[in-house]
C-alpha cells in the first residue's frame, strides 16, 4: 500500500534522488537536524536507535535544516563529515531543506498536516522535531525537540511489533 508520503521526491545528502517509497514496509523516524544546536547531541541517540532496531525494520532519516538560528550553515559535504566524525551517523541523511514557511519541503507540509503540534499548530518549533511513521506510511506521532531519542524506544518497539 502506498501513500502520498511515499511519493514525495527527496534528495539524499549525496545529491541522489530518493522517495520514502525506498523505505516502504519500514518504521520511519524522520527528524529535522542541525549541527550547531543545543539538541545536536541527539545525533548519538538517533544513531543508537538506528543500530539497535534497524534489523527489525526501523530507519532513522535525517533532514538538515538551517531555519532555526542558522544552526545548520554547512553544505552537504560539511554536514556529512560532521555527522560521521562526531556521531558515527550511519542512518540516511538528506539534503538541507526548509520545514516551515513558503518554501517548506512537501514532505514537511505532509508530516505537519498528518501530525499537528500543540493546540493544532503545524509549524515546526525547532531542530530535532521527530515524526514516527508506521510501516504503511502513516504518521503515528510527532515529538518535540526536547523528547530524547531514548524516550522513543517504547513507541518504536510497539510499531516494530505490528505487521
Amino acid at each position: 500500500m502506498t501513500t502520498p508520503l511515499y511519493d514525495i521526491p527527496l534528495q539524499r545528502l549525496d545529491g541522489s534522488a530518493a522517495t520514502l517509497a525506498d523505505y516502504a514496509g519500514k518504521v520511519l523516524l524522520i527528524v529535522n537536524t542541525a549541527s550547531q544546536c543545543g539538541f545536536t547531541p541527539q545525533y548519538a541517540g538517533l544513531e543508537m536507535l538506528y543500530r539497535n532496531y534497524k534489523d527489525r525494520g526501523l530507519v532513522v532519516l535525517g533532514f538538515p535544516c538551517n531555519q532555526f538560528g542558522a544552526q545548520e550553515p554547512g553544505d552537504a559535504s560539511e554536514i556529512a563529515d560532521f555527522c560521521e566524525r562526531n556521531y558515527g551517523v550511519s542512518f540516511p541523511m538528506f539534503a538541507k531543506l526548509d520545514v516551515n514557511g513558503d518554501n517548506a519541503h512537501p514532505l514537511y507540509v505532509a508530516l505537519k498536516q498528518q501530525a499537528p503540534g500543540v493546540l493544532g499548530t503545524e509549524a515546526i518549533k525547532w531542530n530535532f522535531t521527530k515524526f514516527l511513521v508506521d510501516r504503511h506510511g502513516e504518521v503515528i506521532e510527532r515529538y518535540a525537540p526536547t523528547t530524547t531519542p531514548q524516550d522513543l524506544a517504547g513507541d518504536i518497539e510497539a510499531q516494530l511489533a505490528r505487521a
